[in-house]
């Protein structure tokens, strides 16, 4: 089975490094995703994706980034649940960050980001036009049924 996953986008926050009761460094934060493709208002949209790093990496995270700060992390999708105080179940999707490391400019290097965003431009052979919101229309929902599965 496989469960990776890889974002890139800048931290909400700022970060609060925690400690288990046993020891362990925990780390919880959101980074903010652009979505690869315009919405019917030519804005992209934004996904804001709950992490939580452990040990090293949570320190190191803790250590070298800010809020505002890009970030790649690489990682894995975990869901957890638990009974908050009125009694309901709470279920929590999240990624487990294993790796990360600095894809983005920071906020500090605006210029250079800016130079960097140009030539990428210049690289990069598709515009935004070639990418549309796949999830604009409900209009062409496929029905698929069990039967149709390969599995």
């Amino acid at each position: 089975m496989i469960n990776n996953t890889v974002l890139e986008g800048r931290i909400t926050r700022d970060l609060e490094l925690k400690f288990t009761g046993s020891g362990i460094a925990v780390l919880n934060f959101n980074i903010a995703v652009d979505r690869p493709f315009k919405n019917k208002n030519g804005e992209r949209d934004t996904d804001f994706i709950n992490v939580v790093a452990f040990r090293g990496t949570a320190e190191n995270i803790v250590n070298f980034f800010n809020k505002g700060d890009g970030i790649s992390i690489l990682g894995r999708i975990q869901t957890r649940n638990y009974e908050n105080n009125q009694g309901q179940r709470v279920y929590v999707t999240e990624i487990v960050a294993d790796q990360f490391s600095f894809p983005i400019q920071n906020k500090n290097n605006n210029q250079n980001n800016n130079q960097q965003q140009n030539n990428n431009k210049q690289q990069n052979p598709f515009s935004d036009a070639d990418f549309e919101d796949p999830f604009a229309s409900n209009e062409d929902v496929t029905n698929v049924s069990d039967d149709d599965l390969p599995f």
